[in-house]
């Protein structure tokens, strides 16, 4: 049995077995340029009794759910005694739960105290997914992010101080050919600072609802990268993530050219290797038809 969503529908690739709830609709920024996902819905918080009524019914038909995630764009924007109900409420009806998550805005995570977070957390808000995109100031200025780097650092620093699980997106090609250098790098050394959990890495691709207004925004001419260039950044990317620890990286999105993957740093040469084989045989990335945002 399936709940009746609120098209269309969005969680990240890890969430693709769990069960969903959605607990707000569309998305409180849903300003990014590159973003089409949530621009044909407004945004709006679902009330306490709809909610709590799905619970108990996809409890009934599925007690042996072991992953829950929480939608929309970002239902970290509830407030925080609400967010605790549904949370408290899910850990109560599913004994057989291993993780609950959400997607976040760093506005999400900075608007709440240390003492909310903390309390989300023991109310059972296991993992969290936030779009960092780029570490460019100029970059994420120029898509309408509505974060700066700095915004992005202290929110997902704030997520790990709480012990959160933190998965967090990067977007390939997003600066175009002019900023390609300076997005890879900066990118990288956001990666370094915050320390994240997973990465996953998108590759841009312009759907037609927001290609206009991404252009427009851009303010200047933005020259794509094509699949050569992409695995170049990808690579001058992965060359500048220098951590100690398990990070696990990821670009198997449907938008990329190819899927690779690995666990820094120890795969990190593999990983160079691929992307260096992958441009001397071309014929072997995605066809373009075949990709999507």
């Amino acid at each position: 049995m399936e709940l009746v969503y609120d098209y269309p529908l969005y969680r990240p690739p890890s969430e693709s077995q769990s069960l969903i709830f959605q607990v707000t609709l569309g998305c409180s920024f849903n300003k990014c340029s590159f973003c089409n996902m949530y621009r044909t819905k407004a945004y709006s918080e679902r009330s306490i009794d709809e909610i709590d009524k799905e619970i108990d019914l996809m409890a009934n038909y599925y007690p042996e759910t072991k992953r829950i995630f929480l939608a929309d764009g970002d239902a970290l924007n509830l407030e925080t005694i609400k967010l605790i109900h549904i949370l408290s409420t899910i850990r109560k009806k599913f004994n057989h739960l291993e993780r609950i998550s959400s997607y976040s805005m760093p506005k999400n995570l900075l608007e709440k105290s240390h003492d909310e977070l903390e309390s989300l957390k023991k109310a059972g808000l296991d993992m969290v997914y936030l779009g960092i995109e780029s570490g460019n100031n100029t970059v994420l200025k120029k898509v309408t992010k509505g974060a700066t780097s700095k915004m992005i650092v202290d929110s997902c620093k704030k997520a790990k101080d709480t012990g959160f699980i933190l998965s967090c997106m990067i977007i390939l090609g997003l600066g175009g050919k002019n900023y390609s250098k300076v997005h890879a790098e900066d990118t990288a050394k956001i990666i370094n600072e915050i320390e994240p959990d997973y990465i996953g890495a998108l590759t841009l691709y312009m759907e037609p609802g927001v290609e206009k207004e991404f252009y427009t925004k851009f303010k200047e001419p933005f020259i794509p990268l094509d699949d050569l260039d992409i695995l170049d950044e990808l690579n001058r990317l992965i060359n500048g993530i220098s951590v100690s620890y398990k990070l696990i990286f990821r670009a198997n999105h449907a938008s990329n050219v190819y899927s690779i993957g690995g666990t820094l740093p120890k795969d990190k040469q593999d990983i160079l290797q691929k992307i260096g084989y992958l441009k001397e045989h071309p014929e072997l990335l995605k066809p373009k038809m075949l990709r999507r945002f």
